[in-house]
């Protein structure tokens, strides 16, 4: 072989890899861009439209398109959408590509500006993006200085602890714990934080709760977080669980409550109760109005008694019959009647019957 050495080998191998990766990677990582938005004009009155573009978005993610005030690009949206005109915002599905295009008609947001339009995912990872604007007549003041000092961020993967007891298979409301680990990022301690703990059905607004953590977290170090969270009676479905804390959000959780079947199966038996209790109250008045019947002469009754065979023995008479059979009954001397007279011949014995005769018998004449 001529003067190529192993190490040569090694080297083109090595040139040609890095050469294949760096043909590659740029692709993939196209789809990892950071969200961003433009719009068709900075500055706009109310009842005008601007419209609004995005590219680097999560494909098919769906996005909220709202103008917010008292925010800037650098700051976010501090207070959260509560700050923003939400009634006149706009819903808008990224293409395959992660880019969107969205006419957003102008509104004033109920707080000053400076404004920014502000473009957050509904579902799915969090990602927000916003583009500075201006509404045209609308009040601008500063903007309140931020809190210094100590600020949280979140440690550790957060969950939900707990389990649905019998009570919610019947209706009560479901109820779990927020569990995460925090860490104080900054320079002074944080003393008994308030979080706002915010809890949506599909699409809809999160229904925000402030919950005071009692405690101090000094700063570098970390603290362990439980927040109760329960929803209303009845509730069922997916719900999503959202954790704010200064106006950004720390960590979002879904959850799936079972629908309660036991309310379904109390209707089903009320149901069945109630024309059954109706029918037997209706049949206790039909009774009670309904005319009565004479009862029946119990001196025509009879009672039948089956002749026993011939062949069965007859059972004994009772003592009480059997005396009054032995009871001699008094005889029943006939009435004498007018054209009868009794015979009183001597003759006749004492224990004979009484001869009576006629008393227009010849011989007696």
């Amino acid at each position: 072989m001529s003067g190529r050495t192993p190490a040569s080998y090694a080297t083109r191998v090595l040139t040609l890899v890095v050469l294949t990766l760096a043909l590659v990677l740029p692709a993939p990582l196209a789809h990892a861009a950071t969200p961003a938005v433009k719009l068709s004009k900075s500055e706009a009155g109310t009842g005008g439209s601007v419209t609004v573009t995005g590219s680097g978005w999560r494909p098919g993610a769906i996005l909220m398109v709202l103008i917010c005030g008292r925010s800037t690009p650098s700051r976010g949206v501090p207070g959260g959408t509560d700050s923003c005109a939400n009634a006149d915002g706009r819903a808008v599905t990224a293409d395959d590509e992660g880019a969107f295009r969205r006419e957003l008609p102008v509104a004033e947001p109920p707080v000053p500006c400076p404004c920014v339009v502000h473009v957050s995912t509904i579902t799915g990872p969090k990602a927000e993006a916003d583009a500075a604007f201006r509404v045209a007549g609308h009040s601008v003041e500063p903007l309140p200085r931020e809190a210094s000092g100590g600020r949280l961020s979140l440690l550790t993967d957060s969950r939900l602890t707990g389990s649905s007891g019998l009570l919610t298979w019947f209706g009560a409301p479901p109820a779990r714990e927020l569990v995460l680990t925090v860490g104080n990022v900054g320079t002074s301690p944080v003393k008994d934080p308030v979080f706002q703990v915010g809890t949506s059905h599909g699409v809809f607004a999160p229904r925000w709760e402030e919950q005071r953590w009692r405690g101090t977290v000094p700063p570098g170090g970390e603290a362990r977080i439980t927040l109760p969270v329960d929803l209303a009676a009845g509730a069922h479905g997916d719900y999503t669980v959202t954790l704010k804390y200064g106006g950004k959000v720390l960590t979002e959780q879904p959850w799936t409550v079972g629908r309660p079947w036991g309310v379904t199966l109390f209707w089903l038996m009320l149901c069945l109760v109630v024309p059954a209790a109706l029918f037997r109250i209706g049949m206790a008045v039909v009774d009670r109005v309904r005319p009565g019947r004479a009862a029946p002469d119990p001196k025509r009754r009879r009672r039948l008694v089956p002749a026993l065979p011939t062949w069965l023995p007859r059972p004994p008479p009772s003592t009480a019959a059997h005396a009054q059979s032995r009871t001699p009954r008094p005889s029943r001397t006939p009435s004498t009647l007018p054209w009868f007279t009794p015979d009183t011949d001597s003759d006749v014995d004492a224990g004979a019957a009484p001869v009576v005769r006629l008393s227009s018998s010849p011989e007696d004449t």
